[in-house]
């Protein structure tokens, strides 16, 4: 099963390079003097990396929260930092269009993500750990926060700043050459060597936060290293791409079903096959024959929202017995 994935994962990447609106044949791609050639790997090359680290970005990232807050629904996009984001980011295309879309984006996720944690610490000074419930309820009042800001930003923008956010909103992972891709890969390696690096600390919190903090370990700074960490990386990501949901919530999970292991050595199964099924969702964008590629973040929400009831109404059930 597990050989099959990886052999089905590597010719999707493999094939994505060559399906799209334009046939490329593979004689064509090395000749610079054919417009394959720019097409092959300033377009589509340059895209499949971009999503392929993206995607492992965002599901290492939910798997990440769900071990820090014990609680199998919680992701980056559920707790509303991906609202926090584009929030930012829709007040800098608006008000500050000089300012770099990466840096607003990244502001607005650590910005979120610290008031999450902190106002949390305070609502429960008397415990070592972070209440779940707390951290669900502060996220959702920000979502319904930052919503009704993004509507007045919206009533204050003129139609091409209007677009802009649209877009942005919708997700995609247009991008000519591999400024971006480099960018979001370097992003990723370290992203993925801290979380690596903090293993053995990362298995500590799988336990009772008790139990953790008994054998010595600090969870208050763990927990905002991690937080912090994770909030630049997808700050990062959805700068690039815009807000691409669901991706931290459903991979993570498939991957224990299959895995059945601890979730500190489910690291590079997550990272990977999350990468593979954004590169996959971007496949089915790219090539549904319409007048233009349909959104990402609509590809990936058409997946993973179904799933996500799935998992409530299986929780629910896990609850009664």
């Amino acid at each position: 099963m597990k050989l099959f994935l990886y052999i089905s994962s590597f010719i999707i990447i493999g094939m994505a390079p060559f399906m799209g609106e334009i046939s490329l044949d593979f004689k064509d791609i090395f000749d610079t003097s054919l417009t394959t050639y720019t097409i092959f790997w300033d377009l589509r090359v340059s895209r499949v990396l971009l999503a392929f680290f993206v995607g492992g970005i965002l599901a290492l990232s939910g798997l990440i929260f769900q071990i820090i807050f014990k609680n199998e629904l919680i992701t980056p996009y559920t707790l509303g930092i991906a609202s926090g984001t584009t929030l930012f980011t829709a007040v800098s295309i608006v008000f500050f269009p000089a300012v770099y879309l990466t840096f607003s984006s990244v502001l607005g996720s650590i910005i979120t993500i610290l008031i999450l944690y902190f106002i949390s610490k305070q609502i429960n000074k008397s415990s070592i750990a972070v209440s779940t419930n707390s951290i669900l309820l502060i996220g959702i009042a920000l979502s319904y926060f930052y919503a009704s800001a993004l509507m007045l930003v919206f009533y204050m923008s003129n139609l091409q700043e209007n677009y802009s956010i649209v877009r942005f909103t919708l997700g995609s992972l247009d991008t000519v050459g591999f400024t971006h891709s480099c960018i979001i890969m370097l992003v990723s390696i370290v992203f993925y060597g801290v979380i690596y690096a903090n293993k053995a600390k990362i298995r500590l919190l799988l336990l009772c936060n008790d139990t953790a903090f008994l054998k010595g370990l600090n969870i208050h700074k763990t927990n905002v290293l991690l937080l912090v960490v994770v909030s630049l990386s997808v700050g990062v990501s959805i700068s690039f791409v815009g807000p691409i949901g669901f991706i931290g919530l459903v991979i993570p999970h498939i991957i224990k079903l299959i895995y059945k292991r601890s979730a500190d050595r489910l690291f590079f199964p997550v990272f990977f096959f999350g990468g593979v099924f954004l590169v996959f969702s971007d496949l089915i964008a790219r090539n549904l024959n319409m007048d233009s590629t349909l959104p990402i973040g609509v590809v990936t929400a058409f997946i993973g929202a179904p799933f996500f009831v799935y998992l409530l109404i299986k929780r629910n059930k896990r609850s009664t017995q």
